[in-house]
């Protein structure tokens, strides 16, 4: 009995630790950068959505001036659809600037 009890407390961990690893897949997620300091994070998702399901667009702003930095994150729902933006958005133009768009890496791997 204790064992069966003991495992069913670990099932809920396992499950948590699968769903935090999908929402949280790199590969979904693109960093792009040279954005006009006039961009918004709704243009942002406008023109990547274009390649697929965006769920999220973020312009990453400064914490003092409240000032866009430049750049941002997008995360699709699939890396296929990431892929597809990166290869197709990188190097072109948006709102007059020429974007930097990227697979998104871990800190260990920019190091």
């Amino acid at each position: 009995m204790e064992e069966e009890n003991h495992q069913e407390e670990n099932a809920p961990e396992e499950n948590d630790q699968q769903e935090t690893s999908q929402e949280e897949n790199p590969a979904a997620k693109v960093f792009v950068g040279n954005l006009a300091f006039s961009a918004t994070s709704e243009e942002l998702k406008a023109e990547f959505s274009k390649f697929g399901e965006v769920i999220e667009a973020v312009i990453i702003k400064d914490k003092f001036s409240g000032r866009s930095k430049g750049f941002g994150f997008v995360t699709f729902s699939k890396p296929e659809e990431a892929k597809k933006a990166i290869d197709e958005l990188n190097g072109t133009d948006f709102q007059g600037r020429k974007l930097t768009v990227n697979e998104v890496r871990s800190r260990e791997e920019r190091h």
